[in-house]
Order: structure tokens, then C-alpha cells, then sequence
């Protein structure tokens, strides 16, 4: 439809979010993944209209939307069977103040580019993976929950994805997204902080700061030296993890994805979750807030996990064997 047309056929403001959305949708991938080969960036797609949002992504992206090992799945536990692969992994400069160079506004999401140098190995990857970058998913708000995956089917307010590629490639994405180990997402959950704290932790709350620079979208900043990604995994136990094969999460929905939820949530406090869904718009400052950013559940995947150490397993076993024993010793008293 040509913008006259639409002018001339719905109000004004209508028109132009529609046509806003169809600009944005253009830098779809490229914008989840830098240096991506953009020949399907002609998806027009989004999440807050009903042209164009994931319910109708199968169809307007029908190679691998609508595919066999779709992503964010529901995780139940119960079900992820045992794995001794799934080893501790290395990760290489999260530890550096200067890892992150950018935080931007895609019109989808918030998204943080590092450095080269940053990179993931071990956790029973095939070979180490170079770093790109991490984007969020959130709800609206605190109260109405927007992590994309869910485990045992409780969904957490947020979650944060960092985006790793195999570092054979070279920081070429076409073959990532042609390969269906090609990319490695680590997903964290984020939980709200217990207790009456604002403003924690501190690198979440420098973090969040610059959301007020980078309201509309197409924005960006640079990030001043003095947070790691160390610092915003703060309190998750990395060697505690789920694994399954999945998709991306946004068109073109590439089967190209082995996922790693980690079972620990990040906790940060209200007031900080709650910036994304009050803060930052869609397209610009007349737009709607960026809200509800993320997919919903595909069809279930098989999961993996940690095998349960053969120590843990003797330490319950006899637990169990002593109250047995404690209860027939009371018994016969």
C-alpha cells in the first residue's frame, strides 16, 4: 500500500505506525545479528500489531517459522533427561569492564554489542564461539511476566540472550545461520530482586541509565568503561543449565540455535525491570512503549541437563536409609 493510499483510506497515526513497522521489520535480522545477510529482511514483522506479530510469522516467514524445532519452548524439568557432555563452560572476557561497546534501540529490543575478544567454550559445545552480542525480552512491566522460554511453565519477567557464533566463521553469519549448530544462545532469566531494594544490582542499575538516551528507535549510545558481563550475571550458578536445539526467536525463526537456559534467574530489582516497559518506544516518542517483546511458546523439544553427580545421589540415598532407620528405632519406643 503506498503511503498516499493509506492516508487517504485510515487516520494518520494509524497509517504511519503501520508504515514505521514495515521500515523496522527491514533490519530484522541484521539487527539480532550484526554482520547477518539481510535477504529476509523484507519480513514485515513485530509484535504489537495484529498484521504482523508472531501469531502470523508462520505464514509471512514460512521456511522456518512454521518449522520442526522452533523456538522458546516450556522446559519441564521432570522431563530433561541426563547428559555428562554438559560440562562447565569457559568464558572468555565476561570479566572485562570494557567488553561492551553499544546499546541501541531496534525497534524490537534493547541490544549490547561487544568487543571481539569475548567468547564461550566447553558446556558440551562442539568448539568455542565467539561473542556478538546480548538483546532482552520482557512483558510489561514486573507484574506481567515476558521471558520468551518458561520452565515447568512458570514465566519469568525477563530474559536476556547472549548471541555466540562459531568462531570458525569468522564473524561470518550467513554460515552461522546455515548451520544448525551455527549459533549458540546462552538465555538468563530475570527475576525480581527479594526484599525492598532499588537500584540493584548497581551494573543493572548503570545498565538501565542509558535507556533514557535511546528512547526511540534507530538510538544508541556508547558504554562507558566499568561493567562486565560478569557483573550483570551476578549470583547465576553457570554450571547449572538446561540444553535443547532450538530456532531463533524472531523471523526468519533460522533452525540454526543450540540453546542454553541456565536454571538460576538474574535478580534485579523492580524499579530497574520496570524502566524497560516505561522507557523506550517502538519507533519514536509518539509510538507505543516497547512492551510485550517476545515470542510465544513453540512445540515442545527434547531437553538435556546435567547428569546428577554420583556423590549427590549417595548423599540422599543414605539420608533416606537413616530416617528409615530412625523411624523404626521411635517405632519400637
Amino acid at each position: 500500500m503506498s503511503l498516499l493510499k493509506c492516508l487517504r483510506t485510515e487516520r494518520r497515526n494509524r497509517c504511519v505506525e503501520k508504515m514505521n513497522c514495515l521500515v523496522v521489520a527491514a533490519l530484522a535480522l541484521c539487527a539480532l545479528l550484526p554482520n547477518a545477510h539481510c535477504a529476509d529482511t523484507t519480513i514485515a514483522w513485530c509484535y504489537h500489531l495484529p498484521s504482523c506479530n508472531d501469531t502470523t510469522w508462520p505464514v509471512i516467514s514460512t521456511k522456518y517459522c512454521n518449522g520442526s524445532r522452533q523456538s522458546p519452548i516450556d522446559i519441564v524439568s521432570s522431563s530433561a533427561t541426563a547428559d555428562s557432555n554438559l560440562t562447565a563452560f569457559t568464558f572468555q572476557n565476561f570479566g572485562s569492564t570494557t567488553a561492551m561497546t553499544k546499546i541501541e534501540n531496534t525497534g524490537k529490543t534493547i541490544k549490547v554489542t561487544f568487543n571481539s575478544g569475548v567468547g564461550v567454550s566447553g558446556g558440551g559445545l562442539s568448539e568455542a564461539y565467539d561473542s556478538l552480542q546480548f538483546h532482552l525480552h520482557w512483558g510489561n512491566g514486573s507484574s506481567v511476566p515476558g521471558s520468551e522460554h518458561t520452565v515447568d511453565g512458570k514465566r519469568y519477567p525477563m530474559e536476556l540472550h547472549i548471541v555466540n557464533l562459531k568462531s570458525s566463521y569468522n564473524g561470518n553469519t550467513t554460515l552461522g545461520i546455515a548451520d544448525s549448530t551455527g549459533l549458540a544462545a546462552l538465555g538468563f532469566f530475570i527475576d525480581v530482586a527479594s526484599g525492598d531494594t532499588t537500584g540493584q544490582p548497581k551494573s543493572w542499575n548503570t545498565l538501565t541509565s542509558y535507556l533514557s538516551n535511546i528512547t526511540e528507535s534507530g538510538q544508541s549510545v556508547s558504554i562507558a568503561p566499568g561493567i562486565s558481563l560478569d557483573d550483570l550475571l551476578t549470583g547465576v550458578d553457570r554450571t547449572k543449565y538446561f540444553r535443547y536445539l532450538g530456532s531463533l526467536t524472531t523471523p526468519a525463526c533460522n533452525e540454526a540455535v543450540v540453546w542454553t537456559v541456565f536454571k538460576e534467574p538474574i535478580k534485579v530489582s523492580k524499579n530497574l525491570i520496570d524502566l524497560f516497559s516505561t522507557t523506550v518506544h517502538i519507533t519514536n516518542s509518539s509510538s507505543p512503549l516497547m512492551t510485550n517483546v517476545f515470542r510465544n511458546l513453540q512445540p515442545a523439544q527434547a531437553v538435556t541437563t546435567q547428569a546428577q553427580s554420583s556423590s549427590s545421589s549417595t548423599s540422599k540415598t543414605c539420608y533416606s536409609l537413616g530416617l528409615m532407620a530412625l523411624s523404626l528405632v521411635l517405632g519400637r519406643n
